[in-house]
């Protein structure tokens, strides 16, 4: 970012300094109350108004005001080529809150597309590609969505044997007891086994997809760099 060569701090800022750390709120009020004097002061000063003003929205929980402004700081940060800042790669930063508040809004696809781009340029970010893997999970695929529909349907059919060994079976044919038992094991054997199989496999098929992307985003990067 380019130093301006004034001596003293704007007038803004110095007031926007009093603020104390994690007056969320506060910081908020100010920021949308001086939106029109912010492209005055000086370039680094703008940027940790909006830096400090985008997060205070984001710990606060204002998600969709979040994602509204957020990209004004990141257009900052490409503009002026930030890197780091109060000692984090702000720009990943930016990017993982973005994804985040998606996420708080269920807006999942929204959120896995900004951790695939955040991977691409960092790879080796692991909270991030757990995040990703997150974002898929709560995702219901076509397999898990059958998976559930079928255990259902097998605990449907047990709790029916239930009903026809209590009533029928063990009054009129108690003969017939044991092969009943064995059938209503079964039934709710299988539906668990359908309905944690399901939930498996779907977790197993996005720890090799994930695997496979930040594989390629590995050897992409390293033929860039």
């Amino acid at each position: 970012m380019t130093q301006h060569t004034a001596t003293y701090p704007s007038q803004l800022y110095r007031e926007f300094m009093e603020i104390e750390p994690g007056s969320y709120h506060q910081i908020i009020r100010f920021v949308e109350g001086h939106e029109s004097e912010l492209e005055y002061i000086y370039e680094e000063e703008r940027f940790e108004l909006l830096e400090s003003y985008v997060s205070a929205l984001f710990e606060v929980g204002a998600y969709r005001k979040h994602l509204h402004q957020i990209d004004r700081v990141i257009e900052e940060i490409m503009e002026h080529n930030i890197r780091f800042y109060k000692g984090e790669d702000v720009f990943q930063k930016m990017l993982f809150r973005k994804a985040a508040s998606h996420f708080q809004l269920l807006e999942y696809e929204q959120a896995e597309f900004v951790l695939m781009e955040l991977l691409r340029i960092n790879p080796a970010y692991a909270d991030a590609a757990q995040f990703l893997k997150k974002c898929r999970r709560v995702q219901r695929p076509r397999l898990l969505r059958q998976s559930k529909a079928l255990s259902v349907l097998l605990f449907m059919l047990a709790a029916l044997v239930i009903a026809v060994e209590v009533l029928v079976v063990r009054n009129f044919y108690p003969g017939y007891a044991g092969l009943v038992e064995t059938t209503r094991l079964s039934l709710m054997g299988s539906g668990l086994i359908v309905l944690f199989g399901g939930d498996l496999i779907h977790r197993l098929l996005i720890e090799a997809d994930v695997s496979d992307f930040l594989q390629e985003a590995r050897r992409r990067k390293n033929w860039i760099d």
